[in-house]
């Protein structure tokens, strides 16, 4: 290694060890479910995307196992020459239906879709109205499309009105794009998607939706565009396979146009092998459940709507969650991460989140409630944060 390399790395390591900024990564040695083994000790696990606890479902597991008998373990291809098999194409219907569109196209992860989508559209001549506190995946999407970013505050209507009708008065722009998360991930509100419809209407904004918390959460499982019924109102529908879902990919679901031109123009569609003939058949498997039974989606609302009820009584600040993504916000990032460690001792695993992944100064505890936990196991948690928040002056 280089002299400068060396220096580099050893001193902007020890600094974010200083702020308590360092995240240190642990190996999971079970699978990702309610209850989970960390350094051999049992812990409650608040800190998955496992929303319906799809990732561990004998019934997912099988359809995977199947898809690798029969396929074998890899594509083989990209999608635009010969890797795209059957599953690829069933799991994209299975999809289209889901949501309720014309068409979707899949691709590795929810992060490549807004690599691709965006970028593929977008490009120096025109502007995108981006929400202050959207996926990092979104930002970085944004910036390689080269278009003009003007960012709005965090669901102000009002402020992205002001914003949409300067631009679209200015005559700089050849196209106007708003991008908005449907549901924030480390606050857990939901998106004022009817507002920002209204607005892109009145000056020709394309509407674009990453609903990677959403989908599987919200509109019984279809995600927030139809929790609010504007399947014809939103141009981009943006979704994970790797969160409710339980596998691991993304989708972006739309007008068939929309879809034909991101399969000849988006480069992680054009440039990288398709996913797994496992990942796509059990992924679809995942959708088919939750488009025959709600019971999932309505054991997961519940344990959230009784964890988050429980921690609010107890006088903790879970900020403005809608979802149930609860976070605890402790606020000093050292203090955050004490409190982490602590949680940890007593058996819940709920991770800490720090800068850079929230502002400096909001650090949280982020908790994520799924439909396999019990009550028993939110009742564990919930004495352990109780006793945890008093140790440390909390509440």
């Amino acid at each position: 290694m280089t002299k400068v390399l060396q220096q580099f790395l050893t001193e902007n390591l020890s600094e974010l060890r200083r702020q308590g900024l360092y995240n240190e990564i642990d190996k999971v040695g079970t699978p990702n479910g309610p209850i989970i083994r960390i350094h051999g000790q049992e812990q409650i696990n608040l800190s998955s995307n496992n929303y319906l606890g799809l990732a561990t479902d004998e019934r997912v597991k099988a359809a995977a196992v199947e898809a690798i008998r029969n396929w074998g373990v890899g594509a083989g291809a990209v999608r635009t020459i010969n890797g795209t098999l059957e599953v690829h194409e069933k799991l994209e219907k299975t999809l289209a239906l889901f949501k309720g569109t014309e068409a979707v196209i899949s691709y590795q992860s929810g992060f490549n879709c807004n690599m691709a989508a965006i970028s593929a559209v977008m490009d120096k001549n025109d502007a995108i109205l981006s929400d202050e506190l959207n996926h990092a995946s979104i930002i970085d999407g944004c910036r390689l499309s080269r278009a003009k970013i003007i960012r709005f505050s965090h669901s102000d209507m009002d402020d992205l009105y002001r914003q949409a009708k300067a631009a679209k008065e200015s005559g700089s722009y050849n196209k106007l794009m708003v991008i908005t998360d449907g549901v924030f991930s480390m606050d857990g509100d939901i998106a004022k998607l009817p507002q920002i419809a209204e607005i892109a209407e009145e000056y020709d904004l394309i509407t674009y939706v990453d609903d990677a918390h959403g989908s599987g959460v919200l509109g019984k499982g279809a995600g927030t565009v139809k929790h609010f019924g504007l399947q014809e109102k939103i141009d981009f529908q943006i979704g994970t396979l790797s969160k409710a879902i339980g596998v691991v990919g993304g989708y972006v679901a739309g007008k068939k146009e929309l879809i034909d031109w991101l399969k000849v123009r988006s480069r992680p569609f054009l440039f990288s092998t398709a996913v797994t003939p496992a990942d796509a058949a059990a992924a679809t498997k995942a959708i088919k459940l939750l488009m025959e039974s709600t019971e999932l989606f309505e054991r997961l609302w519940k344990n959230a709507d009784y964890l988050r009820n429980a921690l609010k009584k107890l006088g903790f600040d879970i900020g403005r969650s809608e979802t149930p993504i609860t976070p605890c916000i402790i606020g000093d990032e050292k203090t955050t991460q004490i409190f982490s460690r602590r949680l940890f001792e007593e058996g819940v695993y709920a991770k800490s989140i720090v800068f850079p992944t929230v502002p400096k100064g909001t650090g949280r505890i982020r908790n994520m409630p799924t439909a396999a936990h019990t009550k028993e196991m939110l009742d564990r948690a919930v004495s352990v944060y109780e006793k945890v928040g008093k140790e440390l002056g909390i509440i």
